[in-house]
């Protein structure tokens, strides 16, 4: 969060509060080994490199666990590398003040 694209940049203590808050929030959702593994591996496979296989890991956790929608300010990425799930994947919305 410390680099989303926003101005002001979020300050990690603030980041830190944003996390905890999450974590009250939602499920926690972890990969096993084989999981992590297979995944890293796949990506790598296609040709994906850096945090693209970050972003990767991510969408198995969200399969995982059923996701119903995957929000991310990487739409383009996440498409590429999951375009079976392309419906279920879009940006955040703005919040008004």
């Amino acid at each position: 969060m410390s680099v989303l694209p926003v101005r002001p940049p979020i300050p990690p203590e603030q980041v830190l509060l944003f996390i905890q808050e999450i974590r009250n929030r939602c499920t926690v959702i972890t990969l096993d080994e084989a999981e992590y593994s297979e995944t890293i591996q796949a990506t790598a496979e296609r040709g994906f490199v850096s945090g693209r296989i970050y972003d990767a890991l991510l969408l198995r956790c969200a399969v995982k666990s059923k996701a119903k929608t995957i929000y991310t300010w990487n739409v383009k990425h996440f498409h590429a590398l999951a375009p079976e799930l392309a419906a279920r994947i879009r940006a955040p919305q703005a919040v008004a003040p």
